[in-house]
């Protein structure tokens, strides 16, 4: 019976991501969008692909997460798709493979995007000194003098601006993004502008930038120019009523090794904290949703011939060019990034894995992706035409880039890749 049900089960994990994924389909995707299909048309083993959900609920059984969704994709075909344990433990709410996440500084390559959107319309540079559009960095200081020359939009992207570290600490609330990225701008510089790396709120300060170009809010540019275009439905910094229904609990380890239940640290979904979008982590999402963007970034790399190609819903719904999605998943840092995890180096916005080693190994170099905070994971392989996306949310791992769970989804996901 055993052997019966093992060649069973990989069959009902496809018929239900089939069904799962109606949502997703196109009427016209020119071989990009992402469709439901069998692993064995896009060279995956469906048996070691359903060997995804049963490690899952083995760290669920350890109390390492509450509940986490899985999505794989090859080529443009949803291979693997699964939720597991639970979203509130509390209320015996189970995870569904809608649930909606924080997902932190995944939030980064997004904004990153939107820049590259108006460097495409010829709006901006990435080279252009950040005090074209926020006259306050004109006056940054290191030490008791400027810098030796100013702080441009690609030091941001590159967490090579020299600005101070995420979050905001000590800055207060503002109440708006310009506010923030002028008080960012009056806080001394920690080095040179391109001479070392630092993970910085760089980014938050490109939001502002977009509202100052665009002329509308940053949210708002997004949702008109990435969401609505993707069809990312699930994709907001501000979930209604409807949404937080799916909303996973943020939990963290106890000393005693159970799950506890707490507040998200800088990303409340309650209307009533609403506050001003960060461009660095604010976002809510779904793995599916994210899984759509980063198909479009995919097939913008891997496809020249057809000017169509990269687009999930045909015409109109061009998003970023491919010389911009190649920009910003190239290496920009050389060898000079030491934080995080060793091997990769830093593009425009993304992570990039420049020589897989520990928790990249199985990865190709020229991966690119970004994880979050409360341990949620994106990653692209090009080589491979390969996206996984792991969703949790627990916000104490320590590095999440580094976790167990990440690890081993990645592991047996590449593993169900069959040689060629």
């Amino acid at each position: 019976m055993n052997a019966i049900q093992n060649r069973i089960a990989p069959l009902i994990l496809i018929a239900a991501v089939a069904i799962s994924f109606n949502r997703l389909r196109a009427a016209e995707s020119h071989g990009t969008a992402l469709q439901p299909s069998a692993p064995d048309a896009v060279g995956m083993d469906a048996d070691k692909l359903a060997k995804i959900g049963p490690r899952m609920r083995q760290f669920v059984a350890d109390k390492q997460i509450a509940g986490a969704v899985t999505f794989v994709a090859r080529s443009g075909v949803v291979v693997h798709l699964e939720a597991v344990g639970s979203a509130d433990i509390a209320h015996d709410r189970p995870m569904t493979i809608d649930s909606l996440f924080a997902i932190a500084s995944m939030t980064k390559p997004i904004t990153a995007t939107a820049i590259m959107i108006l460097q495409d319309e010829g709006k901006l540079s990435v080279d252009d000194p950040v005090s074209k559009y926020i006259p306050q960095f004109k006056d940054v200081r290191l030490g008791d003098h400027p810098p030796a020359r100013p702080i441009t939009i690609r030091d941001l992207m590159t967490h090579t601006a020299g600005i101070s570290s995420p979050n905001g600490k000590g800055r207060g609330a503002a109440t708006s993004l310009r506010e923030t990225a002028e008080r960012i701008a009056a806080e001394p510089l920690q080095f040179e502008p391109g001479s070392k790396w630092k993970y910085s709120d760089g980014i938050t300060v490109c939001g502002a930038i977009i509202e100052a170009v665009s002329g509308k809010p940053y949210d708002e540019f997004l949702r008109e120019r990435i969401f609505e275009p993707l069809k990312m439905t699930d994709t907001t910094f501000f979930p209604d009523t409807k949404a937080r229904l799916r909303l996973a609990t943020m939990y963290h380890r106890t000393k005693d090794g159970e799950l506890e239940a707490v507040e998200r640290t800088f990303s409340s979904a309650d209307p009533a904290q609403r506050r001003t979008p960060s461009p660095s982590g604010g976002l809510y999402s779904t793995a599916s949703d994210m899984a759509r963007f980063y198909q479009m970034a995919l097939g913008r790399l891997i496809h020249s011939a057809n000017p169509l190609d990269g687009q999930l819903n045909g015409p109109g719904s061009h998003v970023v060019s491919r010389a911009a999605v190649e920009q910003m998943t190239r290496v920009q840092t050389g060898e000079i990034v030491t934080g995080f995890t060793p091997g990769n180096g830093w593009g425009l916005g993304w992570c990039i894995v420049r020589q897989p080693q520990g928790i990249t190994r199985m990865l190709s170099p020229g991966t690119f992706g970004h994880g979050g905070a409360f341990g949620t994971q994106g990653w692209i392989d090009p080589k491979r035409e390969l996206i996984l996306v792991l969703m949790v949310q627990r916000n104490d791992f320590g590095n999440s880039d580094a976790s167990e769970v990440r690890e081993a989804f990645q592991q047996l996901a590449v593993a169900a890749v069959r040689a060629e």
